[in-house]
Formats: structure tokens, C-alpha cells, sequence
């Protein structure tokens, strides 16, 4: 086989294991590969084979159907692993090359084995392999420009911050996520973990605010048989379960006091005390935390603790709303009506021009998650092939410029945004309890909010409700 015929195979640093009891058969392949540039590894079984299968990587299997043992059939069927697999055997019959195809052989090559029959099936190999790289890197262009990890953004604003998690996961760190509810903090949460060496273990996440402070303290660090009432049984916290793994504290500004100093013992130390224990556990987690509220303002008011805040603000990531980058607002449109067509059933619908402006113009107060509730809603609510006006809520079609009176009305008189975000936080709250009748639980629920901080906000906010 001379040079100028296999020239244009694509061979560098391919490995290639070949499997027949032939020494000579063995030997013989080997020379050729070699010469064509890949590089070769041998077996005289089956069961060798299923062996440096599975301690080892290759990229094509050359495998004789007749083996010692188990045969090259049974090769195919039994490793789990993607590698495209050539069969080779002295017969040629249909019924042979229907089982290996049914079992996923790649192609299989008649003994003897002529060098030009080889070259061929190889340059077929190569062909496939070429496709398929080309395919899997499109995609991966496609996904790495609009999606990480399931975060969907085209945004200068979100490509940085993924630059920041590519940076910081393989460390063993704490970080602090802030913005708006609704912002993806548990996705970038998931990410980080996702990214570092603990993939493979536990990401778990609590949101501090919605469980009882009565509880939170046994959910994060677990309790001992007989420790309070109802404490039957011993029961790991938190902690223990995401051994590992990642600890992801969403709305941490919700912590009472009390357990702001268990918590930051638990960072500084790497251990925890199980509620009516007297013995110290050591942990190995990563913790991540999350938050809305702004830690410094509510560390001057008493409400955090500095020493606190500095361990867990080690790194910190800001989200920005929807608002602030609505060149994000098509992708994520496109992607929340593919999502919910196919776990609805229901065939994709067309966005009309109307809609697309309402959609790009409505500021968006509780940012991709209310995005995606709304085209859910749409998705539901309208006939035939496109979203319809009347499918989307009253206050996105009704009010000026796709934004509800509310918000329109915080913006008109002020361009703070702390204080136009102060004067919707009191429409919203105010509506949410008219419409529950003074009901704090149901309002916290329409609100998205814990219970603990409608309570903290009607404070701040000097709102008297009572239930």
C-alpha cells in the first residue's frame, strides 16, 4: 500500500485496540495501522478485551467474530462504551451482517484482509468520525454562545459572568450571589458546582426563608434522638448530607442571628454540632449563599453579621434583571415556548410583531421567571399556530409601553432606582394583601417571597396588616 493512497486519512493520535486470537493476524494490523498513523493496542480475547475496554480509551475497535471464550458478538453487546467497533470474519453472509448491525458494529471487513479493503473501511471510519466531530462542535458553538450550563443569555453582562465561573469552580471557595428574585442565582449556584471538582457529589439547596426559624437549625445541622419533642430518631442536617458535594444557601439574609454564628463557625472550623450533640462533626462542603437584599445596608442595621458576611462574600456575583439586558428577552422567549410545547404537548406557536414588542418593552419585575410563566400561560391560553395578544396577563397587554401602572407610575416621578424599586415593592405588597383579604401567608406566596420577609418589608415599609 503505497503512501499516496492513504494520505488523506485524518489518523493522528487515534487509538485503535484489535482483538483476535491470531497472533500473526494481530501483528500484521498492527503494521499497517501504524503505518497509517494510529496508534495500537492488542488482545487475544474477549474477555481481555472487556478488560482494556474498560481501563482504557480508544476510538475504533477492530474485533474478530470468532474468539476464545466470548465471541466478537458478544464483545459488541456487553461494553458500554461509545467506541465504533469493526468486526472481522471469514464469513459473509446476511444474517451476519444484520446481527452486527443490530448489536451497533460500525461496518464489518472479510478475512483475509486485503490492505485496500482496509484503507477503504477506514476512510469510511474517518468520513463518520469527521461528520460527527463537525456536528457535536456546531452545537457546542451554538450552546457556548447563548447557554451555559442551562443559562440562557446572550448578554455582555451574563458572558462575563461566565467567564467568572470558569474562573473560580475548580476552588474551593465560598461565593455570594446577588440580585433580583427571578435572576437564575440557583442556576449559577448549579453551575459553580457543576464546574468543580465536587460534580460528582451533592449539590444541595435550602432557601432560608421558607422554612419555620424554629426548624432551620435541625434542617442545616440535624439533631440528636431526644433533643426537642419531636426529635424521635438521630437526623443528619444539610451539612452532612451534601458531604462532598455543595451547600447552596439561597436568601441567607433571612438567617436569625443565632444561626448566622453557628453558620459561620461551621465556614471557619469545617465542623458542625448536631442540635442536643456534644460532639463535633467535620464537614467537607462547599458552601454558596444567595440573596436579594443588600447585606452591607442590612449589616448596618444589626440585622447581619459583618464577620459573617465577609467569610461568604469571599467572591461575589451580581445577576442583572431582565430589565438591564433586553437583548435577552428573544432568546429566552424561544427557548421558554420550545420547553413548554414539548412538556405540554402542544405544537410550537409563532410570536406575532404585537407580541414580541409587548414582550421586549415590559420591564420584567420578576425577571426570567415571570417571563416564563407568562409565555407558559400564553402557550395554554391560545388557539391555532401563534401566541395570541389576549393569551398574555391584563397588566402586560393593558398598560403604556407593555408596563403595568404601577411601575410606570414609580418611574415617572423618580429615576432612583432604589426608590422607584421601593414604591413598586409597596404596590405589589399592598395588592398581594388586598387581594388575600390581610392574609400574609397567601400574599408571601403571590409575592414570591418568604413569609419572614413580607414581614421584614411591612416593617420597613411601616404597612399595619394584621391577619
Amino acid at each position: 500500500m503505497g503512501e499516496q493512497s492513504h494520505s488523506s486519512l485524518q489518523s493522528v493520535h487515534r487509538r485503535v485496540l484489535i482483538i483476535d486470537d491470531d497472533i500473526e493476524v494481530n501483528r500484521s494490523l498492527e503494521m499497517v495501522l501504524q503505518t497509517l498513523g494510529y496508534s495500537t493496542t492488542t488482545a487475544h480475547s474477549g474477555d481481555q478485551a472487556l478488560l482494556l475496554l474498560e481501563a482504557q480509551t480508544f476510538d475504533l475497535v477492530m474485533c474478530d467474530l470468532k474468539l476464545p471464550g466470548i465471541s466478537g458478538l458478544d464483545v459488541l453487546a456487553s461494553h458500554s462504551l461509545k467506541v465504533p467497533i469493526i468486526l472481522m470474519t471469514a464469513f459473509s453472509n446476511q444474517e451476519i451482517a444484520s446481527q452486527a448491525a443490530a448489536c451497533g458494529a460500525f461496518d464489518y471487513i472479510r478475512k483475509p484482509i486485503f490492505p485496500d479493503d482496509l484503507l477503504f473501511t477506514l476512510r469510511k471510519f474517518e468520513e463518520v468520525s469527521e461528520l460527527t466531530r463537525e456536528n457535536q462542535a456546531l452545537k457546542a458553538s451554538l450552546t457556548e454562545r447563548f447557554s451555559f450550563n442551562s443559562i440562557i443569555s446572550k448578554s455582555p453582562q451574563f458572558t462575563s459572568v461566565f467567564e467568572v465561573i470558569k474562573r473560580l469552580s475548580p476552588y474551593n471557595t465560598t461565593v455570594l450571589i446577588t440580585g433580583e428574585s427571578g435572576t437564575g442565582k440557583e442556576l449559577i449556584a448549579r453551575a459553580i458546582h457543576e464546574h468543580s471538582p465536587r460534580r460528582g457529589k451533592p449539590f444541595i439547596a435550602i432557601n432560608c426563608g421558607a422554612i419555620p426559624e424554629t426548624l432551620m437549625e435541625s434542617e442545616l445541622f440535624g439533631h440528636k434522638k431526644g433533643a426537642f419533642t419531636d426529635a424521635s430518631r438521630d437526623k443528619k442536617g444539610l451539612f452532612e448530607e451534601a458531604s462532598g458535594g455543595t451547600l447552596f444557601l439561597d436568601e441567607v439574609g433571612d438567617l436569625p442571628l443565632h444561626l448566622q454564628v453557628k453558620l459561620l463557625r461551621a465556614l471557619q472550623e469545617q465542623t458542625i454540632r448536631r442540635v442536643g450533640d456534644e460532639n463535633d462533626i467535620a464537614i467537607d462542603v462547599r458552601v454558596i449563599s444567595a440573596t436579594l437584599r443588600n447585606l452591607e445596608e442590612e449589616m448596618a442595621q444589626g440585622r447581619f453579621r459583618d464577620d459573617l458576611l465577609y467569610r461568604l462574600n469571599v467572591i461575589s456575583i451580581h445577576l442583572p434583571p431582565l430589565r438591564e439586558r433586553p437583548e435577552d428577552i428573544s432568546v429566552l422567549t424561544k427557548h421558554f415556548l420550545k420547553k413548554h410545547s414539548k412538556r405540554l404537548g402542544i405544537a410550537e406557536k409563532k410570536l406575532p410583531a404585537e407580541v414580541i414588542k409587548l414582550l421586549v418593552e415590559y420591564p420584567w419585575p420578576g425577571n426570567a421567571r415571570e417571563l416564563e410563566n407568562c409565555l407558559e400561560r400564553a402557550l395554554v391560553l391560545s388557539d391555532g399556530d401563534t401566541v395570541e395578544l389576549s393569551a398574555l396577563p391584563p397588566h402586560i397587554v393593558t398598560s403604556e409601553e407593555g408596563a403595568p401602572a404601577i411601575i410606570s407610575q414609580a418611574y415617572s416621578t423618580s429615576l432612583s432606582i432604589k426608590e422607584s424599586t421601593a414604591k413598586l415593592e409597596v404596590d405589589l405588597i399592598t395588592k398581594a394583601l388586598a387581594l388575600t383579604k390581610g392574609n400574609k401567608t397567601q400574599a408571601a406566596k403571590i409575592l414570591e417571597i418568604s413569609h419572614r420577609t413580607l414581614l421584614y418589608k411591612l416593617k420597613e415599609y411601616g404597612l399595619a396588616y394584621s391577619d
